[in-house]
Parts: C-alpha cells; sequence; structure tokens
C-alpha cells in the first residue's frame, strides 16, 4: 500500500489518526453543548474544523469548560 512495508502500516495509521481524534471529539462535545452566544459556538467549531490539531486540542483546554449540557 503506497510503497509502505506491511510491518509500519499499523504505526502509519496510528501517527495519521491520533492527531484527528481531538478535533471529531471536539466537534462532536460543541454539538452537545450550549454556549453563551451562538456566534462563541460557532467560532469553536470553526477552529476546530478550520485549524484541525491546534482547534481540537484548544478546545480540549479551554472551551469545553465554557459549554453547558443540552
Amino acid at each position: 500500500m503506497f510503497g509502505i512495508p506491511p510491518e509500519k502500516l499499523p504505526l502509519v495509521l496510528i501517527v495519521l489518526v491520533v492527531p484527528i481524534l481531538p478535533n471529531l471529539w471536539a466537534i462532536w462535545h460543541i454539538f452537545q453543548r450550549d454556549f453563551a452566544t451562538p456566534q462563541e459556538k460557532m467560532a469553536w467549531l470553526a477552529g476546530a474544523v478550520f485549524i484541525p490539531v491546534l482547534g481540537g486540542l484548544a478546545y480540549l483546554f479551554w472551551g469545553r469548560k465554557r459549554g453547558k449540557k443540552v
């Protein structure tokens, strides 16, 4: 597969998938919460979508406490 030796494939998949997980979690979490304003919710969502790894991590550290459970 793309010239990757089969024994290195699990490592390559981990390196490619693990950075995506905070973003997927952040997007899911943002949709499950209410924020002070709709603009704040959309700003966090835009950060997670358009700034992939950093946006998800920023939401994980600073944004998740700002939302109230629906």
